[in-house]
């Protein structure tokens, strides 16, 4: 499989981990699908022109991962452009801060829709044209991937469950030659940490250095290299995996 024409779907590509995974993929020669949701205010066509700039080929496409419609079309859209997908990364989220006390069924189920059931939804459609070779990379998080974190039980729950859909596809899967893994990010400076309302913020993130045996929080690209890699062929032999990337913070002993 010449590396020049793989495609890859990737949802939540307009901005953070997913932006950085667009134009990393651009470098290693892939064509790159960018999953723009029609209510993100950040922009997919930066990414593309980003992609651009790497050299690499791509698109923007409308994509809700919360609507089968909307995700089958989305990796139609793939198809008919380059004929194949050979990978999936599946990056889109949302972060809503809510006390559990007061959480209604309309938020948790919200928060499963996008951040476990999108997973579940980009991951169906592709797989009637993955072919051995293929590869799948979810995207948890030390919420509920390593800890737990308080008013933020809905998020940490969609986060756990997505390591035991990927494990479960790495099982089912693999006699069809069809890896799966997740990527467990740890505090990453993005968007969605950059929130002061529903996640830590820019003071908070700031804080976090202290506490991080790397002395600093991650960037999206350190995240997008490991996406990469479990995308490639030099991971062949690595799936059902949950590889954290969170400069030592989840093995360290606080002070």
């Amino acid at each position: 499989m010449n590396g020049e024409s793989r495609v890859a779907l990737i949802s939540g590509g307009a901005s953070g981990i997913g932006r950085a995974t667009a134009v990393r993929l651009a470098e290693a020669g892939w064509r790159v699908l960018i999953g723009q949701f029609p209510g993100d205010p950040h922009d997919g066509g930066e990414t593309l022109r980003l992609v651009t700039g790497a050299g690499g080929e791509g698109a923007v496409a409308a994509l809700d991962v919360a609507s089968t419609p909307s995700v089958d079309a989305f990796a139609a859209e793939a198809l008919a452009r380059w004929g194949r997908i050979d990978g999936v990364m599946a990056g889109a989220g949302i972060l809503r801060r809510a006390p559990f006390e007061s959480m209604t069924d309309e938020r948790w189920d919200e928060m499963l829709q996008v951040d476990l059931h999108g997973v579940m939804r980009l991951a169906r459609a592709a797989l009637p044209h993955l072919t051995a070779g293929a590869s799948i990379v979810a995207i948890s998080s030390i919420a509920g991937g390593v800890y737990g974190w308080q008013e933020h039980a809905h998020y940490a729950t969609a986060k756990a469950g997505l390591i035991g859909l990927i494990r479960s596809l790495a099982v089912e899967l693999g006699p069809r030659g069809i890896r799966a893994n997740a990527v467990i990010p740890g505090l990453i400076e993005s968007p969605q940490s950059l929130d002061d309302v529903n996640s830590l913020g820019p003071e908070g993130l700031k804080a976090a250095g202290d506490y991080i045996p790397w002395g600093r929080v991650g960037r999206p690209e350190e995240v997008a290299s490991v996406i990469a890699f479990l995308l490639s062929h030099e991971a062949a032999y690595v799936s059902g995996q949950a590889i954290t990337v969170d400069g030592a913070l989840t093995v360290a002993m606080r002070d």
